[in-house]
């Protein structure tokens, strides 16, 4: 099974001294971590025998809730959206994905609800192909755990990374360029600690890369750099919830708070954090939205362009219209990124959310 075997190279790696004498090994170690973890990832992709899950995404973001049998995502999508998943107090109730809007600052976000996830997951015990196969197409992935049954966590996430999800992270900034001969090169731009130039050189013949140059500006971890080379990974921002805190005393709540700072703690079933939630889904996802306004008439507050952060007046302007780029005069924007009301600025300007935009061409 692949994951004894996944399991039997972790403990080799963490039973091995790093040092000169043991490079090429942890080396060679590490690649068969990483092509062991591809082959399960694939797998995953692959989906298992039968019906699998097919979710046409909608909305301007899609959140997928993740979490053990029972732990109350039936109730959670039917209190957040238009939803109708069957809720019962045991496992498996949810058989299929089920896809939820929920509306919240202008925005729609579908919300998936999906079989709840179990150990094992990444290689198909349960329903797990089919379950990671749709939170690998996600914008965000929530965690909701149970407040009695906290150690869910690591299970979880340890889940989702054999399966090829990285929650909270980037990609590892490493770029490859192939050549005909030479060698391989490896170039770096900041101190490696994790990883020695031959370390470097021998995983990369592992994988094929007998010539061109690696460039690595991060110091990155071996598990990083395997990611890095086979670059299947899905790289996602995640939410933790906490879900029936009304079970809890005040006591036990307090632990909870300790132990998941960052988490969102509410009540399903009483409807409790549930503002906070929606809030904190919005936050996550980095939508923001964008008020237009014809020239000389007021702006359609109503029904804003829904965009990520980051985008600039090219962007929006792309988005209106094909020809806006060659058009472009100027833009007037009122609204936090200006620094007064209906300044004038230019096609790389960067927008923040509810700002107020004219497109002069």
């Amino acid at each position: 099974m692949i994951q004894d075997e996944i399991k039997s190279v972790e403990e080799e790696i963490h039973k091995t001294k790093k040092n000169k004498a043991t490079e090429r090994h942890l080396a060679m170690l590490y690649c068969k971590l990483g092509k062991l973890r591809d082959e399960a990832e694939k797998k995953t992709r692959g989906g298992g025998k039968g019906k699998g899950y097919t979710v046409k995404k909608s909305g301007d973001a899609t959140a997928t809730l993740v979490g053990f049998p029972s732990v109350g995502k039936s109730t959670l999508i039917n209190a957040l959206t238009n939803a109708d998943s069957e809720v019962a107090a045991y496992d498996f109730t949810t058989l299929t994905a089920i896809p939820g809007i929920m509306k919240y600052k202008q925005a729609s976000f579908q919300i998936v609800d999906l079989p709840g996830i179990i150990s094992d997951a990444s290689v198909g015990r349960g329903k797990g192909k089919e379950v990671l196969s749709v939170v690998r197409n996600a914008d965000l992935v929530i965690i909701i755990l149970d407040a009695k049954k906290l150690h869910h966590y690591n299970i979880i996430t340890k889940e989702l990374h054999d399966a090829g999800i990285r929650l909270d992270s980037k990609p590892p900034e490493i770029m490859f360029k192939n050549s005909m001969k030479g060698g391989i090169k490896v170039s770096v731009t900041v101190k490696l600690t994790h990883l020695s130039i031959e370390m470097v050189k021998e995983m990369l013949r592992n994988y094929g890369f007998i010539n061109g140059e690696v460039i690595i500006r991060k110091n990155v971890i071996p598990e990083e750099f395997i990611d890095a080379l086979l670059g299947s990974r899905h790289y996602v921002p995640s939410l933790t919830i906490i879900n029936k805190i009304d079970n809890l005393s005040s006591e036990e709540l307090g632990r909870v708070r300790r132990k998941f700072p960052n988490a969102v703690l509410i009540s399903a079933e009483k409807e409790w954090g549930l503002d906070e939630l929606r809030e904190q889904i919005f936050r996550k996802t980095k939508l923001i939205r964008i008020y237009l306004k014809p020239h000389g008439k007021p702006a359609d507050m109503n029904e804003p362009l829904i965009m990520h952060e980051g985008i600039t007046v090219r962007d929006l302007g792309v988005k209106i219209h094909k020809d806006f780029v060659k058009n472009f005069r100027y833009a007037q924007v009122w609204g936090k990124s200006a620094r007064f009301p209906g300044q004038k600025l230019g096609i790389n300007h960067e927008l923040k959310d509810e700002d107020i935009v004219t497109i002069v061409i």
